[in-house]
């Protein structure tokens, strides 16, 4: 175990590119899922259909495969990228197509009378869809793309069939230099749940200040008082 925590450097640094991958591919996810997922509520056909061929294509693929493709076979065809850059791709377009179709469920999700109250103010489409529906359908969709993110984060044990030296990699490396196997993945292992709680905590704090920016107040435990005030038997005299 001494030899696995002694090379706390290398975990250190496997879990920056870890994070790294995590922020940049969750940023091209995020604006795919909102670009696509938009275009899924749109009212003319060829939008939508664009939006379909985008989230059956990549959510029908696997990330593996994807990250391949960009890697190791566009060279063969001229196109080059870097393992960073093809890892980001691969997990942004995937995870966005998941994100997308949470864009377009929760902006159909927001009551119809709110978009009936933009067309009785005259709201142009625009005007609709920046000032009342999408801040609305935001808070609906934080909690699934919370779920995203860190499924996203977990998908980066891919990279490193990218040649990338992430967590998992760095896990590999110590657990062959060392003997130690057990050790090794263990720390892995508690190194992964560290930054998923943190980005959960992070999802956490952005729905309380939607709630708060909508004037929304967060469900609340029931006190004794309520919970007998609103009991089968309360106010009944003997």
């Amino acid at each position: 175990m001494g030899d696995v925590l002694s090379s706390y450097e290398q975990w250190l640094k496997g879990a920056w590119l870890t994070f790294q991958l995590t922020i940049y591919g969750g940023g091209l996810a995020l604006v795919l899922a909102l670009v696509f997922g938009l275009a899924g509520t749109s009212r003319h056909a060829p939008v939508r259909v664009l939006n379909r061929v985008y989230v059956e294509f990549f959510r029908g693929n696997a990330t593996l495969v994807l990250l391949f493709w960009f890697f190791y076979a566009l060279p063969l065809i001229g196109l080059r990228f870097t393992p960073m850059f093809a890892a980001v791709l691969a997990l942004g377009l995937n995870v966005g197509a998941y994100g997308a179709e949470v864009v377009r469920g929760s902006v159909n999700a927001v009551p119809k009378a709110q978009y009936e109250a933009t067309v009785a103010l005259n709201f142009t489409p625009f005007q609709r869809m920046r000032r009342v529906l999408l801040p609305q359908a935001f808070a609906l969709m934080l909690p699934p793309f919370g779920n995203l993110i860190i499924e996203l984060m977990k998908g980066t044990a891919i990279v490193s069939l990218a040649t990338l030296v992430d967590l998992t990699r760095v896990s590999k490396n110590i657990q062959g230099s060392s003997g130690e196997t057990v050790a090794a993945f263990s720390v892995v292992l508690v190194l992964y749940f560290i930054i998923a709680q943190v980005l959960q905590l992070c999802v956490r704090y952005a729905e309380r200040r939607v709630d708060r920016m909508l004037g929304r107040s967060l469900p609340s435990e029931p006190s004794l008082g309520t919970v007998a005030a609103g009991s089968p038997g309360a106010g009944v005299s003997g």
